[in-house]
């Protein structure tokens, strides 16, 4: 079992607006064994002095879909299986020198992934999955044009990000056959999306029937549902149902924030996405009627930011990037700190996402007992959140279960 001392380590987690007096780390194996002012290098520990460097937690995107290599959603479904899963594993490892340590999958990723990813059998951050997200037809994982009512050819394929279920029998068996897959937690399209073609924004996604009935199954399962939303009234249905992971929320009010906030939901804001949408989607085989949605949604994400925060809502960090896109994840921190305090956007990719991933303890967190999931930043990301952009250009250290995965 390798041993590793951190020497000097400033720790900056979310927790607190400036980095901690320099510490002393101790890993012994994938975890980490102590952290203290007075830890001492074990004997034949291999010594790595941070003087001058930031340590954090590996970082923690909650909102990816690690199958969408191609922008197009429905040409990302008819490619094969072979090609999907050869280019999924480059995007990982790209994810991984990012720094981000663990992904939550939020439809597409399949437990053979999860597997693969777990044996070392390629670099990538670990996977937390919900299979594929539950929609209903004409729904945000429709594909189908306006005309077209045959059964999808492409559900079972690994680059489609979900499958179509309607009515309360239906939507119970999908999301077991999902858990049963090695989904952690249940993804349900319960709003009008920007990538699908029949369904503008305000759409409503499934009954409240459909939806408790998807609450009852995760729970039952011992996890919960995450869902697809954007609208105010999709929100507090949402909610209201039992939802507890709310994804994007742009359009999202006080008062809905403010249940949210009292039913212990978290929030999961995507705004890059949009950003990057609206500026390279239609060069990327995205279609015009998808990218003229994008506005919609965009220009209210900012100020979502503020409701959610004012509200006491929890936010996790995600992107939500297809294709091309992807290399944009880390803007995002940028993107939420023209608005939010450094450490809170912190707090997203590190104990807020955790709680989301049912990792606490484990992942995005410094302390003994945790994974040794860590990043070394050159600089200090609570001055200047940019930092953490550049694809990993200003890490010097990226450990995952305390292999060192990149060290400059």
């Amino acid at each position: 079992m390798s041993t590793i001392f951190l020497k000097n380590a400033r720790i900056v987690d979310g927790t607190a607006p400036e980095p901690t007096a320099p510490q002393g780390v101790v890993i012994e194996g994938d975890s980490i064994r102590e952290v203290s002012a007075t830890a001492r290098a074990p004997e034949g520990a291999a010594v790595i002095d941070l003087a001058g460097k930031v340590l954090m937690p590996g970082l923690i995107d909650a909102h990816v879909h690690v199958v969408a290599v191609e922008a197009s959603l429905a040409r990302n479904a008819t490619l094969p299986d072979s090609l999907v899963m050869a280019r999924s594993i480059r995007l990982m490892g790209e994810m991984l020198m990012r720094g981000f340590t663990t992904v939550r999958d939020v439809g597409g990723a399949d437990h053979g992934q999860v597997v693969a990813e777990q044996e070392g059998l390629f670099p990538a951050p670990r996977l937390v999955i919900s299979g594929k997200a539950l929609s209903q037809s004409g729904g945000h994982c429709d594909f189908r044009g306006p005309f077209d009512n045959a059964p999808s050819p492409f559900e079972g394929r690994l680059g489609a990000l979900g499958r179509l279920c309607d009515g309360v029998p239906e939507l119970r068996r999908a999301a077991r056959q999902e858990i049963k897959g090695g989904a952690r937690f249940i993804k349900i399209m319960a709003n009008g999306g920007v990538a699908s073609p029949t369904d503008p924004i305000h759409f409503l996604g499934f009954s409240r029937e459909e939806i408790g009935a998807a609450v009852e199954e995760a729970r039952n399962a011992g996890t919960y549902v995450s869902a697809h939303l954007y609208t105010d009234e999709a929100i507090r249905r949402a909610v209201e149902c039992g939802v507890h992971s709310l994804e994007h929320c742009n359009l999202i009010r006080p008062e809905t924030a403010r249940l949210a906030a009292e039913q212990g939901a978290i929030a999961v804001p995507t705004l890059v996405t949009y950003d990057k949408l609206a500026e390279e989607g239609e060069a990327l085989g995205i279609g015009a009627e998808a990218v003229g949605k994008v506005d919609h949604v965009r220009l209210a994400g900012m100020d979502s930011l503020r409701i959610m925060q004012e509200a006491g809502l929890p936010m996790a960090y995600g992107s939500d990037l297809l294709g091309p896109m992807h290399r944009h994840q880390s803007e995002e921190f940028v993107i939420r700190g023209r608005v939010l305090p450094a450490q809170a956007v912190i707090a997203s990719a590190t104990a807020v996402a955790a709680r989301l991933c049912r990792m606490e303890g484990r992942i995005g967190v410094v302390a003994p007992g945790a994974l040794a999931d860590l990043i070394v930043v050159d600089g200090d990301p609570l001055r200047d959140l940019s930092l953490l952009t550049g694809q990993g250009r200003h890490l010097s250290l990226i450990m995952k279960g305390g292999r060192v995965m990149k060290r400059a």
